[in-house]
């Protein structure tokens, strides 16, 4: 499904939009209301993914936000891990990516999935 346009997209988008509530759990997959619903969100997702990536966060960013929602300091992080604010502090300022064994132990801490970390 290369090419496609903004025309298109806007198009299936809409359509989308009318099928869903004629398509429901009970509707069988050869239905041609069911096959089109398939079709169309197909084509928005491929135009979504080329002109809308999600970005992944970067190692900074997962572990900023991470302190941010348990209420944590970076001082607070830093006893936890073992290791000096002052390393915490270039994590997080994005000057340096934490040693395997370090992340792993941020990723516990502060309930980071590690395959985020990673960025897989």
């Amino acid at each position: 499904m290369k090419g496609i346009n903004k025309a298109q997209y806007e198009y299936a988008l809409r359509r989308v939009e009318e099928l869903l509530p004629l398509v429901t759990d009970e509707t069988p997959a050869t239905d041609s209301k069911a096959i089109e619903l398939t079709l169309m969100s197909d084509v928005v997702i491929e135009y979504e993914k080329e002109h809308y990536p999600i970005e992944k966060p970067t190692v900074a960013e997962l572990i900023k936000d991470s302190l941010k929602e348990k209420k944590m300091t970076q001082k607070e992080l830093s006893e936890n891990v073992g290791i000096s604010p002052s390393r915490i502090s270039e994590y997080v300022s994005g000057k340096a990516l934490p040693p395997l064994n370090v992340a792993g132990k941020i990723c516990r801490i502060l309930n980071i999935q590690p395959a985020v970390m990673l960025g897989i």
